[in-house]
């Protein structure tokens, strides 16, 4: 089977439903692009893989800052390198450091305003479709004028009503996409404001004494 053999069905379907459809299939081929893409990235940025990053908050907030350390070099986590920076900052970069993980977060965000707004608008768009379809078909029935056919009606009709379908179609799968990204991303979130106040608050602040405090005690 050849690639014109595949497009095949596509192609009869934005033949029956015209534009509007032709234009919601190109928008599902970007949704589904942006998809792989967006799923790409947080399997890159290690979205979702904090079992390192868990460790180093757990031994930090026992006092134990070696344990910490190399739990923290051992994560694959996008956020590690700024839980690395909240191992040697002062309490009062916390602000600072939820800017930095935000600023993080903007970046994963990318696309999903897209997801969203095919969400909304792929559903009125076929709408629009089949509004125009119905005008269409009844203008045909006009002018059959005494002499109607109801498979003409019949047949404006259906194809009217594809338009709403494929725009569910497309809107639908968006939407529920969405839904899992954005979910995925507030979770991120809590873990990232979890790991910066536990590190900068512990729970135990008593950790191993420096170098300095050992030689001025010396």
């Amino acid at each position: 089977m050849d690639f014109t053999q595949l497009l095949a069905p596509f192609m009869r379907i934005a033949e029956i439903g015209g534009p509007v459809v032709v234009i919601l299939i190109c928008v599902g081929l970007l949704t589904l692009a942006v998809t792989f893409y967006k799923l790409w990235q947080f399997w890159m940025a290690g979205v979702g893989r904090h079992n390192a990053l868990r460790d180093c908050m757990v031994a930090w907030d026992h006092g134990d800052r070696t344990a910490a350390r190399v739990a923290i070099d051992s994560s694959s986590s996008y956020l590690a390198p700024l839980v690395d920076i909240a191992l040697s900052a002062d309490p009062d970069m916390a602000e600072r450091l939820q800017a930095d993980a935000e600023s993080s977060f903007a970046k994963l965000e990318r696309g999903l305003r897209l997801l969203d707004s095919v969400a909304q608008l792929a559903p009125l768009l076929g709408l629009f479709g089949t509004v125009l379809g119905m005008i269409e078909a009844f203008q045909s029935l006009q002018d059959a004028g005494a002499q109607v056919d109801p498979s003409i009606l019949a047949g404006g009709i259906w194809v009217a009503l594809l338009t709403t379908a494929v725009g569910l179609v497309v809107a639908m799968p968006t939407a529920f996409i969405l839904s899992w990204f954005e979910s995925r991303m507030e979770a991120e979130r809590v873990v990232a404001d979890q790991a910066i106040l536990t590190i900068l608050r512990p729970v135990n602040k008593t950790h191993a004494p420096s170098s300095d405090m050992v030689a001025a005690h010396a």
